[in-house]
């Protein structure tokens, strides 16, 4: 079990690293002028995103429920709720970023840096309310 528990958390860590750096990423990409530079960035987000962000997050998910399933009491927990809730929506953001990361490949965006500033700040308030919640394990 705790070979399991450190394979979830390598993959959480690294599937937040591409969540916090992918979107700053988009803020330098959408900066950017020249035809070279364009596709640099979209090389490097499709790495990012393909090779590291959805492997990782597919195992983490993977490995968090086989976790979960020694200790199913767990799923009548409220503070676990939330936490797949939580999950479920950083999920819906990664591939919210893939179809950014389109728009970028097909030199289609429409947004500027600074929502690219915000957009980034999004999984650091998730990251915060889920481990807050598997450590203390709140009674809700």
């Amino acid at each position: 079990m705790l070979w399991i528990k450190s394979f979830h958390i390598i993959a959480v860590v690294c599937w937040f690293a591409v969540l916090f750096y992918l979107p700053r990423l988009f803020v330098y990409h959408s900066l950017s002028e020249d035809k070279t530079s364009k596709e640099r960035f979209v090389i490097m987000e499709r790495k990012l995103l393909r090779g590291i962000g959805t492997p990782s997050m597919i195992v983490a998910i993977v490995l968090g429920f086989w976790i979960a399933s020694y200790a199913d009491y767990y799923y009548s927990q409220t503070w676990f709720q939330i936490k797949v809730l939580l999950v479920a929506i950083l999920v819906v953001y990664h591939f919210w970023c893939a179809k950014i990361w389109k728009e970028f490949r097909a030199d289609n965006n429409k947004r500027s840096h600074v929502f690219y500033r915000w957009f980034n700040e999004i999984p650091v308030l998730f990251l915060i309310a889920i481990v807050c919640l598997v450590v203390v394990k709140p009674a809700l």
